[in-house]
């Protein structure tokens, strides 16, 4: 299984290593964009940008809904300890993002009229499961927010330079971020 959360974190912290970044945009690789005066940038409060999904028919699913394209502060990621680490496969960690942002009190904001809309690559899961203790694990996350995140993330970075990128390889594995079992 994948773990996209903890990928995020992990490139949370690499990219601090190289810059004083202030802004971080989480983006899903299969999410155009498809009107450009979607501003990608941070406010005072964290930004859901992908706020009309195509496949959604372009109406937010739930209210909740944080995944696609989010956009937070440094300083908002770090008082929300990250993504959670414990979400392996598909679904859950978006939601447990939106938990985090509102048990710290913060809000989201979102584009406007049409400005949020993307169009979302259609593509398989190649055998990839749900990750089923989902739920379970949404139950607590307010227990869990100070626990799991970026303050229990632990990984070994694989890395190698081009002229145009850095390629940052892990493994990442569920002892990795030991968590309690809700």
């Amino acid at each position: 299984p994948f773990n996209r959360a903890m990928l995020f974190n992990v490139g949370f912290l690499e990219a601090m290593k190289d810059l004083n970044w202030d802004c971080l945009i989480f983006h899903d690789v299969d999410h155009i964009p498809e009107n450009d005066r979607n501003y990608y940038g941070c406010g005072q409060m964290p930004r859901h940008f992908a706020a009309k999904l195509d496949k959604y028919m372009y109406i937010l699913p739930y209210s909740e809904f944080f995944g696609g394209v989010s956009g937070l502060t440094v300083e908002q990621f770090r008082k929300i300890n990250g993504f959670p680490n414990a979400f392996w496969g598909w679904g859950g960690e978006d939601d447990d993002l939106w938990n985090r942002v509102h048990y710290a009190g913060l809000n989201v904001t979102r584009p406007e009229g049409e400005i949020g809309k993307y169009k979302s690559i259609p593509h398989h899961h190649r055998g990839e499961v749900q990750f089923l203790g989902r739920y379970k694990l949404l139950r607590y996350s307010k227990e869990r927010q100070h626990l799991d995140g970026l303050n229990n993330l632990h990984y070994s970075p694989h890395i190698s330079l081009s002229n145009l990128y850095k390629n940052i390889t892990v493994d990442l594995y569920p002892e990795l971020a030991p968590i309690r079992d809700y």
